[in-house]
């Protein structure tokens, strides 16, 4: 069998039966939480343009809802995370477009949530070892899509085979002006959901998709990824479950500067509002992993004019504002948030260093690249070299930090998603404050928070939703298929 066959197969016989209980609760977590990250879309300028262009959240063409869908939860960085991939933006919206002409109940936009997970983190994580991470690998939404539509329809395997055949003969990729530079960001997974969901309709209609689109020599794999790890797309199936290692955002901006969003609001806490010239010097250690994203967003910020894909990517403009204001919220990436001169005075400030620890913490724990590594091995020393010498001439200095990888996960249950972060404040009366976090707010093994239920319920009511919708996704397996068509239009009509 080939890869698509083989991962088609269970896909399409797996029912909610097979899903463990603790899967579950993380897919009705996973579907709060991205209510909330399309309420918070929704509500931004950019989104109420996404909106006028293409229409409203939920419509009577499943595929044009989809579309908007995946738009409105993408470009914040408020959308959650998994092993690997972000994967809500197709595996979430793409159920809850259909769930009305599908007539999904709870316990069917549950399955097909998870399904949908499995089949997009896997293909995700077989190429996590190239040029593509994170919302940059648009390909995810191809798979989410194909998976997410599928699941609810009872067509044969081949279908599915033949739908990811299609998908991934011309999937999309970014090109790193146009996603940082503007706003095409924000169609970085309607476009791939849009090729997804024509993939299934081209299959329906008869079209032929090749069964070795994967791994052929001349396949996916071989022009999306330097380090292919084909072996992880069905590594474990029904027993190794990608959805239990999803992050949940408690706020937008990232990826890598959670903790030290999260250090800098607990600052603010501890010390009252700050204000600029109240601050000597601002500094944050962290991993390779951030301050390169934080360097290439530097790229494209034009202060005020920044546009807000790369703003989400600066931590000078993210830790400015928590420290500011004591929160980190989708007004504050509009154009009255940036032309606040209060919060470019105190980003320009940071000193971002490189600290080894966290650099080895990052590429050691499970999410977002150890795991890859264990699976690759000696395979993976080429890419990880080149990593590092995105940093230092000689990428060999990130070898030896993270040493020999090891052997891959029996399963995810105790995963961690570790990216650290130092935050040292120097004030102007002479105190320096220090505070370090290892794994962010409603991380994969984070400890001593709140459990993530509560955590994405007042992510969800921060967003103006209710309580009634809370209370419903909490109660999702008992759903009927009108409930959730009712549930759907309280929470984003």
């Amino acid at each position: 069998m080939t890869l698509t066959e083989e991962l088609a197969a269970w896909a399409r016989d797996t029912t909610a039966s097979d899903i463990p209980s603790d899967v579950m609760e993380i897919a009705r977590n996973q579907i709060l939480s991205h209510l909330a990250a399309l309420r918070a879309g929704a509500a931004h300028p950019l989104g109420r343009k996404l909106v006028k262009g293409f229409g409203a959240p939920l419509q009577d063409d499943p595929r044009q809802a989809a579309f908007v869908l995946a738009g409105l939860g993408s470009w914040l960085h408020f959308d959650d995370t998994a092993f690997a991939g972000h994967l809500s933006n197709s595996t979430v919206t793409v159920p809850m477009a259909y769930a009305r002409t599908q007539r999904l109940d709870g316990i069917g936009l549950l399955t097909s949530v998870v399904v949908a997970n499995e089949c997009a983190a896997r293909i995700t994580a077989a190429t996590t070892l190239g040029p593509f991470r994170g919302q940059s690998a648009t390909f995810t939404h191809v798979t989410g899509a194909i998976a997410g539509r599928l699941r609810g329809e009872d067509v044969p395997a081949e279908r599915w085979v033949d739908a990811l055949g299609l998908g991934f003969g011309l999937p999309p990729r970014t090109v790193p002006v146009g996603f940082l530079g503007g706003d095409a960001k924000v169609f970085s997974a309607s476009t791939p959901v849009r090729v997804g969901l024509d993939a299934c309709d081209a299959a329906e209609a008869g079209m032929y998709g090749s069964r070795d689109i994967l791994e052929h020599q001349e396949g996916f794999f071989s022009r999306f990824s330097t380090t292919p790890l084909p072996e992880a797309v069905v590594a474990g199936l029904g027993e190794r479950w990608h959805t239990h290692t999803m992050s949940f955002k408690v706020h937008p901006g990232g990826p890598g500067m959670d903790s030290a969003i999260d250090i800098a609001l607990r600052l603010h806490r501890e010390l009252g509002p700050i204000r600029p010239e109240d601050v000597e010097e601002l500094t944050v250690d962290t991993s390779l992993y951030t301050a390169l994203v934080n360097r290439r967003a530097g790229m494209y910020l034009r202060g005020p004019d920044s546009p807000v894909s790369a703003l989400v990517f600066s931590l000078g403009y993210t830790l400015a504002t928590s420290l500011l204001y004591g929160r980190l919220t989708n007004d504050d990436f509009s154009p009255e948030g940036l032309a606040d001169a209060d919060r470019w005075a105190l980003a320009d400030k940071l000193r971002v260093n490189l600290d080894e620890e966290m650099t080895r913490d990052v590429f050691r724990c499970e999410v977002p690249f150890g795991e890859a590594l264990r699976q690759a091995g000696p395979r993976g020393t080429g890419w990880l070299r080149d990593f590092g010498s995105q940093w230092k001439d000689d990428g060999q200095w990130l070898v030896d930090l993270v040493g020999d990888p090891d052997p891959p996960s029996k399963d995810f249950t105790s995963a961690r998603k570790v990216t650290g972060a130092r935050v040292r404040l120097r004030l102007a009366d002479g105190r320096t404050v220090t505070r370090e976090l290892s794994v962010p707010v409603g991380a994969i093994g984070s400890v001593g928070g709140p459990p993530i239920g509560e955590l994405v319920r007042e992510k969800f009511l921060g967003t103006g939703g209710s309580a009634e919708v809370a209370d419903a996704v909490d109660d999702l397996e008992r759903a009927t298929p009108d409930d959730v068509t009712r549930l759907l239009r309280a929470a984003l009509g």
